[in-house]
């Protein structure tokens, strides 16, 4: 019975894991685009609050691997709608940045 009882705790104390927040702490980590602005969505974030929420969100994720910080930093270029010289610029400047975040 006790080895019943310890398998049940533990088959609890694993899906209550496994439910924890994905904003809690270092979840964002390995966070894409797409997970940081559902989890901005879930907290209601708005203006300034969001905009810095994502730029760490997506920095973090960036860290977490470098071809994450290449995308994130090409979507980010295009939302600037930079081209050219200034493109290259930026990327290469960002994905740096992504990589002394570290």
């Amino acid at each position: 019975m006790n080895k019943t009882l310890i398998a049940l705790i533990a088959g609890f104390s694993l899906t209550a894991l496994a439910q924890t927040p994905a904003a809690a702490p270092g979840a964002a980590a390995a966070a894409p685009a797409s997970t940081c602005e559902a989890q901005a969505t879930e907290k209601k974030l708005a203006g300034a609050a969001k905009t810095s929420f994502m730029k760490k969100c997506e920095r973090d994720a960036a860290a977490a691997s470098p071809d994450a910080a290449q995308q994130a930093c090409e979507k980010t270029a295009a939302e600037k709608k930079l081209a050219g010289a200034a493109r290259n610029s930026f990327v290469t400047k960002c994905v740096k940045d992504a990589g002394a975040a570290k």
